[in-house]
């Protein structure tokens, strides 16, 4: 497949396109980067030189090698009209721009005018409807989510998004590009979030919520998710390093997709952070403050109190997972595979959700949802019958 597929296009040298350029020129392809800033190229550039020099000093690459990587990598300074032509020859281009519906249309109407009628036009959008980027294109077809996680060198995952008028044979080639990057793929449905940022979202959102309350402080909670859940960052230190102003926009993506249903409901707290520009690690102030001068805050090590809120967090994301394939969004094998390889979880939700009992995460969400009057906390109804049959979460017979 790598060598059928010849030339791979990148539009979009941030941290994501240059991470999937660096993927496909380490496998063997041409690749073509383009960005209209060209300080990203630049800082690309250096990005995927400091890379190759890491590989050959750990001796993983010899030096032939990465000079050989490095020399696929063509960069591209600017996207207009006479750049967008250098993708001519590419069977497979991805765009990684800014997360913008209209700039991602008016890109991939662009793209449309000069490459070939069988290439693949691949979108790495976390958040944004596929279906709305290949509105854009004439053929609507070619169109595919191919959304990588960051840093995409590294990160295993790869969720394929075909849109309801993308082909068969266009999401199988997608596919089987990724794989061919060794990378793990999972087949997810075209809905706001797709399947990983979308099952994810209680990680964030019921911290955010408990920390609101007063039931913790960040770094209790943090330290709870971490020691007692087994998670390997806390959520309030993962926001910081997300990036609040990724973090929230794919939160505030997700909630007005799905038409304001309360599950996710984004926090006004966060939006505060980025009104003031307090974007996390990258911005020097998030949650927490970080360089000179920035103190850890100390947590309350109480494993009672960090048992609830694990207990509390966990019955949530349990319950989101079941209800992604309750609405057929992914099946019960890529949604245990995309959580444990896409976030880095410690279990399968569903198999986390078994171990814990399924009538415990319910009995626990009733609870929630008496005491709050909170439709955020109503129980998914393949929930009640995976309880009521006495069956398990991951068996879909039972479903």
């Amino acid at each position: 497949m790598t060598s059928s597929l010849g030339v791979i296009g990148v539009v979009g040298a941030g941290a994501m396109g240059a991470g999937i350029a660096q993927v496909a020129a380490v496998h063997g392809h041409r690749v073509v980067l383009a960005d209209a800033m060209p300080a990203s190229l630049v800082r690309a550039r250096q990005g995927h030189e400091k890379a190759m020099a890491r590989e050959v000093e750990k001796g993983r690459l010899s030096r032939d090698a990465a000079d050989a990587v490095l020399g696929r990598l063509d960069y591209v300074d600017g996207v207009g009209p006479a750049q967008l032509a250098r993708f001519a020859d590419c069977s497979v281009v991805i765009e990684a721009i800014i997360e913008q519906l209209e700039a991602k249309r008016s890109l991939l109407q662009g793209l449309e005018t000069v490459v070939s009628p069988t290439t693949i036009l691949a979108s790495n959008t976390s958040s944004l409807s596929i279906a709305a980027l290949a509105g854009a294109c004439r053929d609507k077809a070619r169109v595919v989510g191919v959304h990588f996680f960051n840093p995409a060198p590294v990160m295993p995952l790869v969720e394929i998004i075909p849109a309801i008028s993308t082909s068969a044979d266009v999401a199988d080639r997608a596919r089987a590009l990724a794989s061919s990057w060794k990378k793990v793929t999972v087949l997810a449905s075209d809905t706001p979030g797709f399947l990983v940022n979308r099952v994810a979202r209680p990680f964030y959102g019921e911290a955010l919520r408990l920390h609101e309350e007063g039931a913790a402080d960040m770094a209790t909670i943090d330290w709870a998710m971490k020691t007692v859940g087994g998670f390997r960052m806390g959520p309030f230190e993962l926001m910081d390093f997300i990036g609040h102003d990724v973090n929230f926009a794919v939160t505030r993506s997700v909630f007005d997709g799905m038409f304001y249903d309360p599950r996710y409901r984004p926090s006004i707290q966060q939006q505060r952070l980025v009104d003031a520009g307090f974007l996390g690690r990258k911005s020097g102030r998030g949650f927490y403050e970080y360089g000179e001068g920035g103190v850890a805050p100390a947590p309350l090590q109480d494993h009672a109190l960090g048992q609830g809120i694990v207990d509390r967090v966990l019955a949530m994301l349990v319950n989101e997972a079941v209800e992604a394939v309750h609405l057929q969004l992914a099946s019960v094998h890529d949604v245990e595979l995309a959580m444990t390889t896409g976030v880095n979880y410690p279990k399968g939700l569903l198999a986390w959700g078994d171990e814990l009992d399924p009538a415990t995460v319910l009995g626990r969400l009733q609870a929630l949802h008496d005491e709050t009057g909170d439709d955020r906390y109503r129980p998914s109804v393949r929930l009640r019958r995976v309880v009521a049959a006495g069956g398990s979460l991951l068996d879909p017979r039972r479903w």
